[in-house]
C-alpha cells in the first residue's frame, strides 16, 4: 500500500511524499527484470532447428515489413521449448524478428500468457476475477494450497506443480475453473481438483472441459435452443429468387 508522509517545518507543511511498492502481477512476480542465477543474458537459449522451421512458417503468414507482429507467436513458441522465457530467449527472438528489444519486453511483460521465471511441469493457473470467485474458485486455491504445500506464485520441491492466480480466463459460465498448461478444468469442486492433482502426479492426463456433466456452456439444466438439427442451405428463402 501507498505510504503518504507529511513533513512540517517551521509552520509550514510540505506535499506530501508517495511511495509505491513496486507493481506486481497476479503470480507475484515482478513486471520488471531483475537477473538472476538462471534468468540473466547469459542463460544459454538456442532455438531447435525444427522450431526456426517453424519460426519461418509462422513469419510468412505476415507481409514484408510487418513481420514484427509475429512477436506473440515466436515468444510462445521460444516459452514452449524451454519451458519458460528467460531474458536471454526474448533478447533471440529480438534478433530473429530485428525488432528492439525493448519492444519484445514490452509484449512478454504485458501478457501473462509468458512465464519469466521457472514454473513446474504442470503450471496451474486460478481464475479468481468475480464469477468464478463467487462459485467458490477461493475453495480451489485452498484445495491446491493444501494438497501440493504451496502459495500462490510458488512452485513445489519436487518442480512438479507452481500454482498462479490469474485474471477472467473466458469460462465465466464454466466457473469455477483452472488452467494446466494448455488444457481448461471446469465446473470445479474441490474434490474434481484434488482428483485431477492425484492423477497428474502418477502421470495420467485429467480429461479437460466441464466437471459437472455438461458438454461445454450450455444451462446446466439443459438446452433450450438449437435442440434440432440445423435447416439446410436455401431455407426459407423465397422461390422466385
Amino acid at each position: 500500500m501507498a505510504l503518504a508522509r507529511s513533513i512540517r517545518h517551521v509552520g509550514r507543511t510540505w506535499r506530501s511524499i508517495h511511495t509505491a511498492a513496486a507493481l506486481r502481477g497476479g503470480d507475484g512476480q515482478l513486471f520488471v527484470h531483475r537477473d538472476s542465477s538462471v534468468n540473466n543474458p547469459d542463460t544459454p537459449f538456442t532455438f531447435t532447428q525444427d522450431n526456426l522451421k517453424r519460426i519461418e512458417a509462422i513469419l510468412a503468414n505476415y507481409p514484408e515489413g510487418h513481420k514484427a507482429a509475429a512477436v506473440i507467436p515466436v515468444l510462445d513458441l521460444a516459452q514452449r521449448q524451454h519451458g519458460w522465457l528467460p531474458i536471454s530467449a526474448m533478447n533471440n527472438v529480438a534478433e530473429l524478428l530485428n525488432i528492439s528489444r525493448m519492444r519484445v519486453y514490452e509484449v512478454s511483460t504485458f501478457y501473462t500468457m509468458f512465464n519469466r521465471n521457472p514454473v513446474g511441469k504442470y503450471h496451474i493457473q486460478v481464475c479468481t476475477t468475480t464469477p468464478c470467485m463467487l462459485c467458490g474458485a477461493n475453495d480451489i486455491v485452498k484445495t491446491i494450497s493444501s494438497k501440493l504445500n504451496i502459495g500462490v506464485g510458488q512452485t513445489t520441491e519436487d518442480n512438479l506443480f507452481t500454482m498462479g492466480e490469474v485474471e477472467c480466463l473466458g469460462a465465466c459460465v464454466n466457473a469455477p475453473m483452472v488452467q494446466i498448461n494448455d488444457n481448461y478444468y471446469e465446473d470445479l469442486t474441490t474434490s474434481d481438483m484434488e482428483n485431477i492433482l492425484d492423477q497428474l502426479k502418477s502421470g495420467k492426463e485429467p480429461k479437460g472441459g466441464p466437471y459437472n456433466g455438461r458438454f461445454a456452456a450450455e444451462p446446466i439444466t439443459g438446452l433450450t435452443t438449437l435442440t434440432t438439427p440445423p435447416t439446410g442451405p436455401g431455407f426459407g428463402i423465397r422461390d422466385d429468387l
